[in-house]
């Protein structure tokens, strides 16, 4: 069987769509779980997109925060790539449809978020800047010719052939299977928060990309680093929770304990604007000790129209943001680690790639600085589909075929009672005996579930980091 010349990308996000649209005119095949990416995570993105656009700022300066916020662990030539290629990234997604909130002039609206030293954050829709970047690139590729989309189908295998990834098994909705080939495979899956008990991210997205990749041998790297976002709205019980956007406090709002004192003050020379790490344990503390508020009355009457999704999420929840502080708690956000790749987004299996969250390139370092995911996913994603136009077959019409698949999927409560261990064992402040405690559970899981087995690996590489470093926070 002769290599087809698609390429095949696993993933409808802002990454997935990305590299499909500028592999043009290379064939690509693109899978996606969701139907028009609104189960997407990218969709979700309430912060906007880090550029240096204002006049005086640089991609220098950009790239001084991105690593100071990922406590120098970050990759100095990913980091360079990421905030040379942001103002290129922000006029590529206008070109393709997506209308950034202007000022009364006409200029771009630039916010400031946490970490950056300065307002350098571009929006779309006030908060909905990951919704209005999706419709715009799922509207794109359904009209490239390059791109034929399957929506609704899981990818659980790998295809290779003589140790070289040359296609996937995918499964729909009905259970049917098949295999599809090509002369690459592009895993733009996503992050792993919804392992978590508390979450920000879609439930599914699970780390089943991250599996698939480890399970068929690819090297990972960093996977003990996981941002969570320190202002989730506080909805005991539920899994998925709403994000109570971070250019609220960039805008003014302020976290407060439960008696009305400043959470941030003194801790940290940014105060409510600190890196989300920090932010996100002083939170998680306070939560023990009786609960986190975010006060941002002083944005008034304008709420509804300058931050719509907080304002609905909390007005169905009984909660009127602009008379009432907002109860807050971290929820995992984003993971750092991944799938270990280089700038391209070339794997350490030969044939596969990978972009997006579900890879790790260096470019955030130990802590994700605030609104360079949907850039990340941009930058890079243009950046390996470029890549993809040009690259060769594997040239080998023969050889041997392999699959490789994931283990079946934990049961419900299974998998609910490990989202609760990785809330305890691997969330904001970490400590060696419930680290060794969750791994032996973890272990036992791992022969139910594939996500006890990455579980496992992720509680592995936490215990093997000693040191506290960024999100990774070690109270022993």
């Amino acid at each position: 069987m002769s290599t087809p010349a698609r390429v095949v990308i696993v993933g409808g996000g802002v990454a997935g769509l990305a590299t499909a649209l500028a592999a043009a005119p290379a064939p690509v095949l693109l899978l996606d779980r969701g139907r028009g990416g609104e189960t997407a995570a990218s969709t979700l993105a309430q912060g906007g997109i880090a550029a240096p656009m204002a006049v005086g700022d640089t991609p220098e300066a950009h790239a001084r925060d991105t690593c100071v916020a990922g406590s120098h662990h970050n990759d100095c030539t990913a980091v360079e790539a990421l905030t040379r290629g942001a103002v290129e990234a922000v006029e590529w997604l206008q070109r393709q449809g997506v209308a950034f909130d202007r000022d009364g002039d006409g200029r771009l609206q630039l916010g400031r978020e946490g970490g950056h030293d300065r307002p350098r954050i571009v929006h779309a829709g006030g908060d909905a800047t990951g919704a209005k970047l999706m419709e715009a690139l799922v509207a794109a590729a359904r009209v490239a010719p390059h791109i034929e989309r399957h929506a609704g189908v899981d990818v659980d295998g790998l295809v290779l052939r003589d140790g070289r990834v040359c296609g996937v098994r995918a499964t729909d909705a009905g259970g049917n299977h098949e295999a599809l080939h090509g002369r690459a495979v592009v895993l733009a899956t996503g992050g792993i928060g919804g392992m978590f008990a508390q979450t920000s991210n879609p439930a599914d997205a699970d780390g089943g990309g991250l599996a698939l990749a480890l399970a068929a041998g690819a090297d990972a790297r960093d996977l003990e680093f996981v941002q969570f976002h320190p202002t989730a709205l506080a909805l005991p019980g539920v899994h998925c929770l709403p994000l109570v956007t971070e250019a609220l406090r960039g805008a003014g709002a302020r976290l407060l304990d439960e008696a009305g004192g400043s959470l941030m003050d003194g801790v940290h020379p940014l105060a409510d604007l600190a890196p989300r790490d920090i932010v996100a344990r002083r939170v998680w503390r306070a939560c023990r000790d009786g609960g986190a508020w975010l006060d941002a009355q002083r944005v008034g009457a304008a709420f509804p129209t300058r931050f719509p999704t907080v304002f609905r999420a909390c007005m169905d929840h009984g909660i009127d943001p602009r008379v009432q502080p907002i109860p807050v708690a971290p929820a995992a956000h984003f993971h750092m680690g991944g799938i270990a790749v280089d700038a391209d987004g070339r794997s350490s299996l030969p044939g596969l790639h990978a972009v997006g969250e579900v890879a790790c390139n260096g470019v955030h370092g130990a802590n994700r600085l605030a609104s360079n995911s949907l850039l990340e996913g941009v930058v890079f994603g243009r950046r390996l589909g470029r890549l993809l136009r040009t690259l060769p077959g594997s040239g080998n019409d023969r050889g041997r075929f392999a699959l490789v698949r994931r283990k079946p999927s934990l049961d419900a409560p299974r998998l609910a009672g490990l989202r609760e261990l990785m809330m305890r064992a691997m969330g904001p402040v970490r400590e060696g005996e419930a680290l060794r405690a969750a791994r032996d559970e973890c272990e036992a899981l791992a022969g139910h579930g594939w996500q006890g087995g990455l579980a496992r690996t992720m509680v592995g590489a936490a215990l093997r980091r000693r040191q506290s470093l960024g999100a990774h926070f070690r109270i022993d």
